[in-house]
């Protein structure tokens, strides 16, 4: 198990050595997406001005105030809660995500599925879990919404973030195959099989 200091953008090359178990602290850029903007851009055909090729991007509807333009907020939007939700439900976009658009890391809680770990695998791209219930420290990692677009989604926009410090993250899925997931899963059928034989139930 390594750690893995990340300024994004970040180059194949580097989200190819993460292994599952390894942990990731994120600097500079991180992107925030959920359901509808993915829908827009992917089912709906709408695109965005952002170049996400070789960003993190966080499964996020994040709750955000209105606020004067300043240099603090460039905006006009302040972050109040930047909390991660369930990624299963985005499954589909993995695949588009990483080929159409470049991204090579997303956030998330909860893990993907079987095609998004053959898209890992095949372009180069891995998960990092977040546990749930920690919006109110991821918060305290993001510095500033820098710039946000399709904000016609809110809160479901294109959220750009510059951070700090954002983490430690645990890479649940990589490149290679490795899924924390499976892994899990795995083992609890075996522990299941394991105490049905010894109370003599079969199945």
């Amino acid at each position: 198990m390594a750690h893995y200091e990340l300024a994004t953008p970040v180059d194949e090359r580097a989200v190819r050595a993460l292994r599952i178990d390894d942990t990731v602290t994120l600097q500079r850029t991180l992107f925030g997406i959920r359901d509808a903007t993915q829908i827009a851009m992917f089912d709906r055909g709408r695109t965005t001005r952002f170049d996400l090729r070789g960003h993190a991007v966080i499964h996020t509807a994040p709750n955000v105030r209105k606020v004067d333009v300043s240099p603090v907020h460039p905006t006009g939007y302040a972050p109040v809660c930047i909390g991660t939700t369930t990624s299963m439900r985005m499954e589909r976009f993995t695949d588009p995500l990483l080929r159409t658009l470049g991204v090579r890391l997303i956030i998330g809680k909860g893990g993907l599925g079987a095609a998004s770990l053959t898209a890992f695998g095949e372009l180069g791209g891995a998960y990092l879990a977040i546990i749930g219930g920690t919006a109110a420290l991821e918060t305290t990692w993001i510095e500033a919404i820098e710039d946000v677009d399709l904000d016609d989604l809110n809160p479901e926009s294109l959220w750009q973030f510059r951070i700090r410090d954002f983490g430690p993250l645990r890479v649940a899925m990589d490149s290679h195959g490795g899924s924390l997931y499976d892994a899990v899963d795995h083992a609890a059928r075996n522990r299941r099989a394991a105490a049905l034989a010894a109370m003599n139930v079969k199945t």
